[in-house]
Formats: structure tokens, sequence, C-alpha cells
């Protein structure tokens, strides 16, 4: 009863959010920031005698579960930090943004994951944008180097898990496109082109292997060692191996439109717009905006969203509306409009003080798993403030 009662309140917040649309986009942006504001900075504090820690999830006993540097989402709350500073530069959020940003500072040495993008970037990389600090940029640095000694030129990607070794030689999965950001960067920083190479080789190996002709994506591509040539094409998170995970489609849109802003070259910027057309056109897309965990999976009442892959989606939507100036960018910004609506709803934005202290509810990691569904994520909250800060950045520049 006490199941049915919290889905019925649900879809009548998603009915209500998505018939909402007379409010100000100010409005729904300043409200969304205050909320992600108040929520971090409980956040931070909380953990702030918890040494190396950072806020991962939702236990299924409803207490906080944390994570340390070397899990992949250590970067997101830093970065979200750095971004609620930068939307209000307060001592107390510099303060903070510096404290977990330091916390993550040991990940530049991993060689045994692919997420150093996810970690460093996002937490050095917005404090290195907003402070300069010379510091930040040599752990940025050193963290590329690292990171590169995942990349084997005969497959002309990087590899992304270690695991699974009897199923997969090389597998690299469609989230790794999100790490490409940090080589472009390094490259500019240090005038290497090896880095952006590396970069411009795994974005086109993906666009290879892991694209249908739909433009959906696979999850996990296997690569055979001594050819190079992909020889398992399937999913870890998703549904089953032809469908169309959420997320997944998520890191998709929004590295290509990262790859196409970064480099000027169109065969990117052409790849994002027709990931964008699968999502936006798909029949299984709600209402409201906000996707099912996996596009395929059967829609009913219990079948959960995915709130985190949608506010990858609308960050990655408001970029690419500004990289494509005609009819269909501003579709993706009215995409990414309702998306941000419905998002800071009721249906998905929490109260302060709720929620555990995260801003976004109802997101979905790894359903197969039976792991963190129904949930709110760390990394769900940092693109819905990116998503956020980008669409009143865009709306500052035109008034």
């Amino acid at each position: 009863m006490k199941k049915l009662i919290s889905i019925c309140l649900l879809a009548v917040c998603i009915h209500f959010s998505g018939c909402n649309t007379k409010e100000p986009m100010s409005s729904v942006i300043e409200r969304g920031l205050n909320v992600a504001t108040g929520q971090a900075l409980l956040m931070a504090k909380k953990l702030e005698g918890e040494r190396g820690k950072f806020p991962k999830t939702i236990k299924p006993d409803g207490s906080l579960e944390t994570s340390e540097y070397g899990w992949w989402c250590s970067g997101f709350f830093p970065g979200e930090l750095w971004y609620l500073y930068e939307n209000n530069p307060t001592d107390e959020l510099k303060q903070y943004a510096e404290l977990y940003t330091e916390r993550v500072e040991p990940a530049q040495y991993l060689t045994n994951t692919h997420d150093l993008g996810f970690m460093l970037y996002c937490s050095f990389g917005n404090g290195y944008r907003l402070t300069h600090n010379p510091h930040y940029k040599e752990v940025m640095i050193t963290g590329a180097h690292s990171l590169a000694t995942r990349y084997n030129s005969t497959i002309c990607a990087i590899k992304s898990w270690d695991f699974n070794k009897d199923t997969w030689q090389y597998p690299v999965i469609i989230d790794n496109m999100m790490n490409l950001e940090l080589f472009s960067w390094t490259t500019k920083e240090t005038g290497d082109e090896v880095f952006l190479d590396m970069a411009h080789s795994h974005a086109k190996k993906t666009i290879e292997n892991h694209y249908r002709p739909d433009f959906s994506s696979y999850h996990v591509v296997s690569y055979d060692t001594i050819t190079g040539k992909a020889h398992i094409k399937q999913t870890h998170q998703g549904l089953s191996h032809e469908s169309a995970w959420a997320r997944g489609q998520a890191w998709g849109l929004y590295g290509y439109t990262m790859m196409a802003r970064e480099t000027g070259n169109n065969e990117y910027l052409e790849q994002a717009r027709n990931i964008a057309k699968f999502i936006m056109n798909h029949k299984n897309l709600p209402s409201d905006k906000i996707p099912y965990w996996d596009f395929d999976a059967p829609t009913n009442v219990d079948t959960p969203r995915d709130a985190s892959a949608a506010a990858i989606m609308a960050s990655a939507l408001i970029e690419l509306s500004q990289l494509d100036k005609g009819h269909f960018g501003k579709q993706c910004l009215q995409l990414a409009e309702q998306q941000l609506r419905s998002l800071s709803s009721p249906a998905y934005l929490a109260e302060i003080g709720t929620n555990q202290c995260f801003t976004i509810m109802h997101s979905t990691g790894h359903l197969p798993g039976n792991s963190e569904v129904d949930v709110p994520l760390t990394y769900a909250d940092y693109y819905y403030v990116e998503a956020l800060f980008r669409f009143k950045k865009l709306k500052m520049i035109k008034h």
C-alpha cells in the first residue's frame, strides 16, 4: 500500500510538472540552484569530519552510502560545489569545494581505471577553471598521463574495465567518451598533440563499433587484442544486448557534443545530432521527458526512471543547441528546458534536508545487478546543476 501511494504521488507530480510550463525558466533555475546549494552545504558539513569520504547514494536501509577517492564518482561532489560557487561565490562554498577536491587528489596516479576524466576533470578541472590554481593543473596533467597508459594503439581506444576477462579481451564502454575531455584539455595546456590524437582515435572507433543504424548505442564493445576488431557487442547495465540503456545514450550524446565543441569536427557534431534525434523521437520517452532506465524496458507504473540520464541529456542538449544554430538546435534547447522543468518539480527535486541531502530523486544505477534502483545518485546532482548553470549563462548572454 505504501509503495502504491508513493507511485500515485509521483504520477501526480509528474503530471503537474509537465503542465506547469508557464513559470519563467529564470524562476525554475533559481529554485533548482537554491535547493542544490542548500543540500550540498548540508552534505558537505555532514561528511566534513569523515576523512576521505564522498557522497554516493542511499542504501536500501535509507542511510547514506559514501565512497572514497578510487570510486569513479569521487569527482562529482566537489565539481558540483565548484559550479555552485561559480553561481554564488561565497567563502563557504569555496572552502568546501577545495576540501573535497583535495580528497580526490590521489586518483591522479591510478592506472586501473578509465574514469579519471570523471574523477579529475569534474573536480580539479572546474576548480582550475575558476581559480587558476597551478597545483590543480599539475594534478590533471599527471592524471592524463595515467589515463594514457590504458590506451592501446592496436585497438585505437582506451580500455574501460579489467574484470570479466573470460568474456572480454578489451572492453570499451560508451561511458568512456566522457573521459576524452581530459585529453583535449591536456593537449591545449601542454601542446602535446598525443593526447588529442588518442581522443580522436577513441571517438572514431566508438562511432564505428558502438552505434547501430538508428544511432542507439551498445553499452560494451570488446575488441580482439590481436586484430583490433570488435568481437563482442552487448550490455552490462541495460535491459538486453540490443536494447538502448538510457544513461548509455546520454553518455554518447554528451561525449560527442563535447568532442564537436573541443575539435570543431563536423563528424562529431553530426553524430551528436543523430543521437539527440534518437532520444527525442523515441516512442517510449515519457511526456515529462525523464527516460525510463532503458528505452526498451516494458513500461508500467513500476518501471524505474533514470533522472541521472535526463540531467546528462539536458546538459548536453543545451550545449548542442549552441553548436547547431538552426531549427534543430532550438528543438534541443526546448527538450532540455522540458527536462529541467521536470527535474525541478516536486516529482524529482528533493526538499532541503530530505533525501539524505542529495538534490535529485529517482535515478537508476544498475538495475540488472539490483544496485542503486530508484535512488539519488551523486552524478545526477552534478549534471543537474551543470545543466541549470549552462541554461542560466545562456539566458544571461542573450539578454
